[in-house]
């Protein structure tokens, strides 16, 4: 597995907690973390002990967007530094339950949408750029309040980038994700559950004991390979008509009847009991 120390991992019973470690520059970007984390979500989405992972940002911020560092070295007759450049290859998890959906999601972030773990962003604090993107292809959000959200590219004459002319609009509208791109202003938590950019705005107090508390139940109290299989369809639904993600559907469920996780959820049902799921 890659190593870096700007990427702190913790697990605890099946929930792993991935904490970009820069404080001092509240999370900027770098190539670094990029890797750090790919290979520690790619990693967790192929150990079947993972249930859920967790992303938030050490310090009073999530991450302030790219390292400015970097983009100072980007000339039009050079190539980008390392952590400019997009990855465009996507990441396969070839056990995963559900439908495939790699061949749709590469780029940066694709291997996200592809990992068939839950993935929760808890925003803790500043929030731009690039970090904002990254946020996007996490599967739930919650932020703080005092949460500041900022696209900020337009202010760096740069464009929507990575993904999020196409992520944001399905979240907020196209109305608000032109506001959000065109004049780059900055908002705060409650603001970004009203648009539906996060699930739930809290106190910054609160934030941290409310993502543990959804984690513990999507690890205890259901079944891994229902939310494997569950986000998959999600995903792969912006690419099929009705008819097609009916047709997956059917199919999915009717394989769904064979696992030991569809047995377990009604004897559990029927017997009054919390459930012991495998994913299997």
């Amino acid at each position: 597995m890659y190593e870096t120390n700007e990427i702190h991992a913790a697990s605890d019973r099946g929930v792993l907690t991935l904490t970009l470690n820069r404080p001092e520059r509240l999370n900027a970007w770098t190539s670094s973390m990029q890797h750090g984390l790919q290979a520690q979500i790619v990693a967790a989405g192929q150990d079947p002990s993972i249930r859920c992972i967790i992303l938030t940002g050490a310090g009073r911020g999530f991450c302030a967007g790219a390292d400015m560092d970097g983009l100072q070295q980007i000339t039009p007759d050079q190539d980008a530094p390392d952590d400019a450049r997009v990855d465009a290859e996507g990441i396969d998890f070839p056990d995963a339950p559900g439908p495939k959906t790699e061949g749709y999601f590469t780029g940066r972030f694709g291997y996200m949408f592809n990992c068939p773990k839950p993935i929760i962003c808890a925003i803790n604090g500043p929030i731009a750029g690039i970090g904002l993107v990254l946020s996007l292809y996490t599967d739930l959000r919650f932020a703080a309040h005092e949460a500041k959200f900022t696209t900020a590219f337009a202010q760096r004459g740069l464009i929507a980038e990575h993904g999020i002319s196409w992520l944001l609009p399905r979240l907020v509208g196209e109305a608000h994700a032109l506001d959000m791109l065109l004049t780059a202003r900055k908002f705060l938590g409650d603001e970004a559950e009203r648009l539906g950019l996060v699930n739930r705005s809290l106190p910054g107090a609160d934030l941290m004991g409310h993502v543990n508390d959804v984690a513990r139940h999507l690890a205890d109290q259901v079944s891994p390979r229902s939310t494997a299989v569950m986000k998959r369809q999600i995903r792969a639904a912006y690419f099929q008509t009705f008819a097609d993600a009916l047709t997956v559907a059917d199919r999915e469920m009717a394989a769904s009847f064979a696992t030991h996780d569809f047995k377990e959820g009604v004897a559990s049902f029927v017997e009054r009991r919390p459930a012991a799921f495998t994913g299997r």
